[in-house]
């Protein structure tokens, strides 16, 4: 019976430091669960985090496109503008450059009439004088007056304006 008693308090010593080493692992179980549950929770912070400062980030980035593209649009409305008064200043140009080409040749023809070697004698068919630059005849002349006649000019380099209501006459 020794043997059995030797035995059995033998086995209540193991059973004892098994209990003991069990329950030293279940603590450290525990203890390594509650670790890993507050590693969870604060990387779940961090995710929220990144997630909160992400979301702010594109709204900031959805404010400064908006204010971009409103800083485009006004530009691309002026430039525009500014665009359309060139073009109509280069049509104004070219108005004015055609109108001065044109009063440069009356003015070149009045010196050429005026430097021209004036023929008298009424032998033209309309009665006027032939006038003869650098020896050669031109022929007959118009008094200077109906050059000059202001009834003439009116009609000279004046652009013709045509109004709609012409063309819905047919």
């Amino acid at each position: 019976m020794a043997s059995s008693s030797g035995t059995s308090s033998g086995s209540f010593q193991n059973s004892g430091s098994e209990e003991d080493l069990q329950a030293l692992m279940d603590q450290r179980k525990r203890k390594r669960m509650l670790s890993n549950r507050e590693s969870a929770r604060r990387s779940r912070m961090r995710k929220q985090k990144h997630l909160d400062d992400l979301t702010a980030q594109v709204s900031q980035l959805r404010k400064e496109n908006h204010q971009i593209m409103t800083s485009v649009n006004i530009t691309t409305q002026h430039y525009l503008n500014v665009e359309s008064e060139n073009s109509i200043l280069r049509a104004q140009m070219s108005e004015l450059t055609h109108r001065l080409q044109s009063l440069d040749e009356i003015i070149n023809f009045l010196n050429a009439t005026n430097n021209a070697v004036v023929l008298g004698g009424g032998s033209g068919s309309n009665g006027g004088d032939h006038f003869m630059t650098g020896g050669t005849c031109f022929g007959t002349v118009e008094p200077m007056e109906s050059f000059l006649n202001p009834l003439n000019f009116s009609t000279m380099n004046q652009p013709i304006m045509a109004s709609a209501d012409v063309f819905n006459q047919y």
